[in-house]
């Protein structure tokens, strides 16, 4: 607030006593303002200077912040190979070169004033020795009461003067802090709607992949030439060795990315061609990563829906095999989970987030390895709860444990980027030669 008084003080009183110095001697204050450049130039390097280093300051703090961040959400790991010391030893290191940053940004702030009093000194000493011999010689125009009236305007000035070149050096420092934001505001999402989207209303017969190739900013094609559809009702999964698309491909459908060649239609519409809330509010997700807030775990589940009844909630959670363990908790349904749900068991989080996935009640589920990295007993009820969530409902599969989607009506199986089977269960392990037959093997060592 300091800065924005000054910016708007100071510069009108610095006019009014320039307009002053030049009706009490023009020539006099035209000889004076020829160092006004060369003080001018010395604050904007100071003040330049100030926003390269505030910029560097605000990417050191970025990195200091995001090692404190990954040391306390990796806490575990941390613990477990010892390496505490290794971790505090990051941070010191980050937060010491922030300091030394720091340090530079002060001495430079701290330069300014003296460079203004500088500027100061040098006007009062050329008036003196401009004016002055001739005031004391008689043979000037100005008188000696004159002289110190004028000396008193100058010393007057100096004060907003300095004061104006440490708000231009505030500034300074401000745009460079403000420069990563807004260049992180400036960054254009990659997916985007078009102007003349329109919301789709539901889906209701056939989602079909034409032609999809995709890959990622850098390297070669993750998906080529993929082709395939899914009929309203049915249930898909998609299998494959690590790395091979599987999510890639799942991922297209909400549109988290855009192909680069092909086009997916719902129901006859591309999927470009409808705004994207429309679209994703056909679908709910429930994915490996279960993403949950610090929050009750009844707003977990309603997440963002602050009108859904309780009944409903309820029901959900009874679905997803997540009623009982949550009567089970000191609050119940408004029982604080923790950040990222870490009160919770990991089969536990896995069906808070499965019962957000009901109650949303889309006509689309997609499960991205849900059950992967969960224990037997987990494994056996997030998949009970997950069979019945199915039943009936248009769902895509994503798994490495063939055995949760030997029940699917169609197995899809990706390597390196493309289909290279389709079928059932049984039709696919009759393929001697198959990718889903080696997979299988490996998983049950047959």
């Amino acid at each position: 607030m300091a800065v924005v008084n000054s910016a708007f003080r100071d510069p009108p009183q610095i006019i009014l006593y320039a307009v002053l110095l030049f009706l009490f001697d023009w020539q006099l204050t035209l000889f004076v303002s020829l160092l006004l450049p060369i003080s001018g130039f010395a604050i904007s390097r100071v003040a330049d200077r100030l926003k390269k280093k505030s910029i560097e300051s605000q990417e050191k703090m970025a990195d200091m912040i995001s090692i404190l961040d990954e040391s306390l959400a990796n806490v575990r790991i941390v613990k477990a190979f010892s390496m505490e010391v290794f971790e505090v030893s990051r941070f010191d290191s980050e937060s010491s070169r922030l300091a030394q940053i720091m340090k530079k940004i002060q001495q430079r702030r701290i330069l300014a004033t003296p460079i203004s009093e500088m500027f100061g000194v040098a006007a009062v000493a050329a008036i003196l020795w401009f004016m002055g011999k001739n005031v004391i010689a008689g043979t000037g125009t100005m008188t000696p009461g004159g002289l110190l009236v004028y000396i008193a305007l100058i010393t007057q000035m100096m004060q907003p003067l300095k004061l104006f070149g440490q708000v231009f050096n505030s500034i300074q420092e401000g745009i460079g802090a403000g420069e990563r934001v807004f260049r992180l505001l400036d960054t254009k999402p990659k997916v985007t709607e078009k102007p003349s989207a329109e919301r789709i209303a539901g889906f209701s017969t056939v989602i079909r992949y034409e032609d999809i190739s995709f890959k990622y900013e850098t390297g070669s094609l993750v998906l080529k030439n993929v082709s395939f559809e899914i009929t309203a009702g049915e249930r898909v999964a998609i299998v494959g060795p690590s790395g091979s698309g599987k999510s890639t491909l799942v991922d297209l459908l909400p549109r988290f990315y855009d192909p680069i060649e092909g086009r997916i239609t719902i129901d006859g519409v591309d999927i470009r061609d409808v705004t994207l809330d429309s679209l994703r509010g056909l679908m709910g997700i429930v994915s490996q990563e279960t993403i949950l807030f610090n929050d009750s775990v009844r707003n977990n589940v309603a997440y963002g829906r602050t009108d859904m009844p309780m009944e409903r909630i309820v029901e959900a959670a009874k679905i997803a095999n997540a009623h009982t363990f949550i009567l089970e908790l000191p609050e119940g349904y408004d029982t604080k989970i923790g950040d990222r749900g870490v009160k919770l068991s990991g089969g536990q989080r896995q069906r808070i987030s499965l019962a957000r996935a009901i109650l949303k009640n889309p006509p689309i589920l997609i499960f991205d390895e849900a059950t992967s990295a969960l224990d037997t007993e987990s494994e056996l009820l997030v998949q009970e709860a997950v069979e019945r969530v199915l039943a009936g409902r248009t769902s895509i599969v994503i798994a490495h444990r063939l055995s949760t989607v030997q029940h699917s009506d169609r197995i899809l199986v990706v390597d390196n980027g493309e289909i290279v089977e389709e079928g059932k269960h049984v039709d696919l392990l009759a393929n001697w030669n198959g990718t889903y037959k080696r997979l299988y093997e490996l998983q049950f060592q047959v």
